[in-house]
Formats: C-alpha cells, structure tokens, sequence
C-alpha cells in the first residue's frame, strides 16, 4: 500500500519505521523540507517529500502535526491521492501547552478532528491520538495475544474506517469502533481511554465513562 504521512515526529517517524517495514510504501514530509529528513530515510527507505507531494498516489495519507499548524497545510493537499483514500487524523487540541484558543472548539462545540476535517476539506478517520509513540515500536502483538493493545477509531467514512481499522491490525494492534467523528472527544486529551495501555474490552469500557466537559486543564 502507498501511504503517505505528514509530520515526522514522534507518531510520525515510528509510523514510518513501522510501516516500512511491513513493506508498505511510505513519502514522508514535514514542514521544514525533504533535506532535514536525511536520518529517518535512510534508517526505514521511505521517500522524503514535500508536503504537497505527500498524499500523491497515496491510498492513506497520516496527518500527525500539531492542531495550531492544520490551516496552514497546503491547498490542494490531496490532489493526487487515488480514489476513495483514507485520511488519519492523529491530533490533538493543547490549549495552554501549545495550539492557543481555538473558538471553534470551545465555543461551538466542534471536537478536534472535525474542525481538522473542515480546514482539510475530507473526512478523518481519527486514531492514534492518545497512543504512545514508544508503543508503535514496542508493543504490537499478534492476533489473539492475550497482551494485544486496542486502540480506538473513530470516523463517519466507514470505507474509510474499514482500510484503518486493518492497517492498525497489521501493525499489531486491536481496534474499538469509537463512532463517527462528533462521538470523538470520547479520545480526545484527559479522558479515560487517552493513553491507555489496554485491550479491546477495557478500551471500550473507558470510552464509555468518557465525558463530553473538557477538564479546566485543557480548556482554552
């Protein structure tokens, strides 16, 4: 599979490490060049790129930059994308540590990854938002391992959702169908699911406790 990803930081780079070696095809772009990407792509053999030549052929692309930087990504983002590609939205919104206020999540409600979704211009799958980046590396499991992660997925495109939930399992992970994108502060920052070392059961146990009120500590 062709997958592109955006950002190349924590999530970003081990999704490439994983990735690549799962023989996937990888581009992977930040926002300061192809050239700074020197080290990552000759440790995985993925292809630096761009950020607009990211999602070009891709079937998947990974957006894992922070929430404050999504508007300034590039139009026409995905052009080039093959038809019917899937998206991964793997943010989250820091007020105080680092996004500032957004208003349209603190006063019109919106949850994190369908204001990423407006300024993108497609639908989401949202994943990976509150999983380590250590556990990409360090924690897949087989099918059926007893100490098998879940990790939740949430998204309104259930094609979409379909391709995500499989490339997660190919990774070594469990997947919860967390519901569709307006169900999605169910994972978002300081809620019982967000970092959670788990399986299927007690994932879906803590996305139900989940709270819709933000805590003061992630408020704007």
């Amino acid at each position: 599979m062709k997958i592109g990803i955006i950002g190349a930081g924590n999530i970003g780079g081990n999704l490439t490490r994983r990735l690549t070696a799962l023989g996937h095809q990888v581009s992977v772009a930040n926002s300061r060049g192809p050239q700074t990407l020197t080290d990552l792509v000759e440790e995985t053999g993925a292809t630096a790129v761009t950020v607009a030549e990211a999602a070009r052929g891709a079937e998947v692309v990974v957006v894992t930059v922070p929430l404050k930087n999504v508007p300034d990504l590039p139009s026409g983002l995905f052009d080039g994308a093959v038809e019917g590609f899937a998206v991964i939205d793997t943010g989250n919104y820091y007020p105080r540590q680092r996004d500032g206020r957004i208003a349209a999540i603190e006063d019109e409600g919106l949850t994190e990854s369908r204001w990423t979704e407006r300024h993108l211009g497609h639908p989401v799958i949202k994943a990976f938002n509150g999983t380590y980046a250590a556990d990409i590396l360090d924690r897949p499991r087989p099918a059926g391992d007893p100490d098998r992660m879940a990790i939740p997925v949430a998204g309104d495109d259930e094609s979409a959702k379909k391709t995500v939930r499989a490339l997660v399992d190919e990774l070594g992970f469990d997947t919860v169908d967390a519901g569709g994108i307006d169900d999605s502060w169910r994972q978002q920052p300081d809620t019982p699911v967000y970092g959670l070392r788990a399986g299927v059961e007690a994932v879906t146990r803590a996305l139900a406790e989940a709270s819709p009120v933000r805590t003061e500590e992630f408020r704007g």
